[in-house]
């Protein structure tokens, strides 16, 4: 069988993130507030950032519908990687993502790091957030994708767990077998180079550069593809990033740019992994 459906060129995955609600807060008895903040200001006291808490709302407010509205233009399925508590404090967002047919792949059951977890917190923390999205969503995550860092026992615990792929790694274009633990599982590789995410580090991206960076990486991958070596391409947005008025334009024109094509097969990140695992069978 062919990789992708249909002969497809390229498997293209969108990401959105959800972790608006679900980051670090004084309200909700962390040490301290968030620290990561678009004016880059982290602050080292104990005290709530009010700023900062209202720019993660206004991903939730604003940029949701924005991307949302987007997503159905296009008729686009997305995997949404989304901390469980987010979803539980955006029932809007969470309807339009169970009625937009779109995947939610688990981002923690909050937005907080796991590193620093031992074994027992950590399978504790995977299964909050497996309990709290079936709840919010009416079904179980697949997928798993940390905040940044993970333990040497996150994917064995993911696989005892249930989820069949794990998100966290940058190493390849296509997905892989982790034959690692006793049970095999599908590692989607994710990226870093093309996330909306640039445009808040320093040095940030400009919409436009991101944008061009965006298609670039689109049409390489593409180029390949046509040459005999199909590849997926993943490309991650945050709903308070791309969501604002002076960045979702360069959203619209990528979604714009990919869907001109027919050979490309868009595709949520679990019906990327299955159509892959078919054709590649577990060691």
């Amino acid at each position: 069988m062919s990789l992708w459906p249909k002969e497809a060129k390229l498997a293209l995955s969108i990401v959105v993130n959800v972790e608006e609600g679900a980051e670090a807060s004084i309200a909700d008895g962390d040490r301290g507030p968030e620290p990561v903040d678009e004016l880059g200001i982290s602050l080292k006291k104990s005290i709530r950032n009010y700023g900062n808490e209202s720019n993660y709302q206004y991903g939730i407010k604003a940029g949701a519908p924005r991307v949302m509205d987007l997503l159905e233009r296009y008729g686009i399925k997305a995997t949404f990687t989304a901390a469980a508590v987010a979803l539980e404090r955006a029932p809007d967002l969470a309807n339009r993502i169970s009625v937009g047919g779109h995947e939610v792949c688990a981002h923690g059951h909050r937005w907080v790091h796991q590193f620093h977890m031992d074994e027992a917190s950590e399978r504790q923390f995977i299964q909050s957030a497996v309990a709290s999205i079936e709840k919010t969503m009416g079904e179980r995550p697949y997928g798993w994708l940390s905040r940044y860092l993970l333990t040497e026992n996150t994917r064995r615990l993911l696989a005892e767990e249930g989820f069949t792929y794990h998100m966290d790694d940058y190493s390849d274009d296509l997905p892989f077998w982790n034959t690692d633990q006793n049970i095999p599982m599908v590692i989607m590789p994710y990226a870093l180079d093309s996330n909306d995410m640039k445009m808040w580090t320093d040095p940030s991206y400009s919409p436009e550069a991101w944008l061009k960076y965006a298609v670039d990486t689109f049409d390489w991958l593409v180029a390949e593809g046509e040459a005999g070596s199909p590849k997926m391409m993943s490309l991650g947005v945050h709903l308070r990033i791309i969501g604002r008025p002076g960045r979702i334009g360069a959203f619209d024109a990528f979604l714009s740019h990919v869907t001109s094509r027919d050979d490309i097969w868009i595709a949520t990140r679990k019906n990327i992994r299955d159509r892959w695992a078919q054709a590649n069978p577990a060691p």
